[in-house]
């Protein structure tokens, strides 16, 4: 199963450099369920695969002049501080077993692959949809960033994502950026997030493999430049629909797998 998980480990990369979004969000799945790691502490290890490859790919979006960092320092900083609270402060508290009903056990990493599958599907169903954001144009509400920053900290605290499908609208309708500007600076703020919810991670103590870590980031990275030479020959707007029902797929399969086949 290993050798499946590191194929589609280039998928991670593949999408994020094809349509700026999306990959992340298959990390905790393929961790879990190929890798056979325990769902919170996958978290930890997508963190650092999600913000290793947003790092590279913000890079790139820099080149082409697609970063705005004022609107990334707006949504970034209440972001990361929610971040931070989730995992060192809730996830902690939370315990292992939160309640049984005969013989159903509700545990601690049940609700996170439950929510995270409820994630992918919400995802799923904004990509499906092939009908192309507009732009507004409209005066910058630094305000509603920064309260959807705090609402994407809180998910990519507790579930390892990156938020993408969240940030890109926001910058979008609220930071009044084109589209392609709201592609790169989400990268940007989904490498801040990531890299520093991972880092403390570690200073808590969260047993890391350093391994299996930087080889599936190294695939992962592969999928990034892939998708990012092929985003120049291949309109993502088309490929986003048929990521979407894999995406939609897969949450759904979560799902079953969890309650009637756990």
């Amino acid at each position: 199963m290993e050798y499946l998980g590191y194929l589609l480990s280039i998928i991670i990369g593949l999408s994020l450099g094809l349509i700026g979004g999306g990959g992340s969000i298959l990390a905790v799945p393929i961790l879990v369920y190929l890798f056979n790691i325990q769902p919170e502490q996958a978290t930890s290890y997508s963190l650092f695969i999600v913000g290793i490859t947003a790092m590279v790919g913000s890079y790139g979006q820099y080149r082409l002049g697609n970063l705005k960092i004022k609107a990334a320092l707006v949504f970034a900083i209440p972001s990361v501080l929610s971040l931070l609270f989730v995992r060192d402060v809730l996830l902690p508290k939370i315990p292992a077993v939160l309640f049984t009903v005969d013989s159903f056990e509700m545990s601690k990493n049940l609700v996170i692959m439950t929510v995270f599958a409820l994630l992918m599907i919400a995802a799923s169903i904004s990509m499906i949809q092939t009908a192309a954001p507009k732009e507004i144009v409209q005066r910058d509400d630094h305000l509603r960033i920064a309260i959807i920053g705090l609402l994407v900290g809180f998910i990519t605290g507790f579930l390892g994502a990156g938020g993408g499908f969240l940030i890109i609208p926001a910058l979008l309708f609220f930071g009044n950026l084109p589209i392609k500007q709201a592609i790169g600076t989400s990268l940007l703020i989904i490498f801040i997030n990531s890299l520093i919810g991972f880092g403390g991670d570690v200073l808590n103590g969260t047993d890391i493999n350093y391994k299996l870590l930087f080889t599936i980031s190294a695939i992962a990275l592969f999928g990034m430049f892939i998708g990012t030479y092929l985003s120049k020959k291949i309109d993502g707007d088309k490929l986003k629909p048929i990521f979407g029902w894999f995406v939609l797929l897969m949450g759904f399969y979560i799902i079953i797998k969890e309650f009637l086949l756990h």
